[in-house]
């Protein structure tokens, strides 16, 4: 049996592909360990400067695999969601790198809220998102009330969410729910490209932007003015500070080291 999540990295990138392609994707709880374990051995290894999260097959994600959600002599909901899909939010965020998640096709449910943790996402145009908890009488979990009304306001959050309507990755992006959709041609192009160019970035700079933003969520303006200048005086720190400035001042390209 092939490996419910594989992981390849190159030239800084970490590709994590969910790899349960005959369910969609789905996650069960042997998936959703391995999940964890790429997440944090590309979260701990210095030499990995971005993260890609995509989907085989014809799915990104399609969420719970309900089989087991519903076994009664299975893990219940509790143990599936405290031991699986909270760590594995909490590994995107705090990873101190950028997370692209790119959308080969469908995003449910946890699948969707994944997606919605990442730093960006890019989604095939053929692709959708579902927040379809309400279809089966639960209510949004990993992150998905959290992230989605900050990304696109209440109205349309609480609509996805009780409606469980599905949502183009067009009307993803121009509603801000998404980086980018791109021709399905474009994608793979696409995300290599975005994935290639923040690996060459000063990735502590970057992991110190992330940490602002997300600390924005819940400061006030005094409060986030203190954060900026505690993460700026780290950035300025760095080595790749110090090489941003040399080359501006020597009019050349930057070589950025991740340090």
């Amino acid at each position: 049996m092939s490996a419910l999540i594989t992981s390849h990295t190159q030239d800084g990138i970490t590709t994590i592909t969910l790899n349960r392609a005959d369910k969609f994707n789905s996650f069960n709880r042997p998936m959703a360990a391995a999940f964890n374990e790429a997440l944090q051995a590309a979260s701990a290894d210095p030499t990995v400067r971005c993260v890609v999260i995509t989907g085989s097959g014809k799915a990104f994600c399609a969420g719970q695999d309900l089989q087991e959600a519903i076994d009664p002599d299975g893990p219940g909901l509790k143990k599936i969601i405290e031991e699986g899909y909270n760590p594995s939010i909490l590994h995107i965020t705090q990873m101190e790198k950028p997370v692209i998640a790119a959308v080969n096709g469908v995003a449910a449910g946890a699948g969707a809220n994944i997606a919605l943790a990442c730093d960006f996402i890019i989604a095939k145009e053929s692709a959708s998102f579902i927040q379809a908890f309400s279809k089966i009488g639960l209510i949004p979990d990993s992150g998905g009330t959290y992230f989605l009304p900050r990304l696109v306001g209440y109205q349309r959050a609480i609509a996805q969410m009780m409606l469980g309507e599905k949502i183009s990755a067009l009307d993803a992006q121009q509603m801000g729910m998404i980086y980018k959709a791109v021709a399905d041609e474009a994608f793979e192009n696409t995300v290599h490209q975005l994935a290639q160019h923040l690996s060459s970035m000063p990735t502590k700079g970057l992991a110190l932007t992330k940490k602002a933003l997300q600390q924005s969520m819940t400061s006030s303006l005094p409060q986030q003015l203190e954060h900026e200048l505690a993460g700026q005086l780290l950035a300025g720190a760095t080595a790749d500070h110090r090489e941003g400035v040399q080359a501006f001042l020597e009019k050349r390209q930057p070589q950025f080291t991740g340090q």
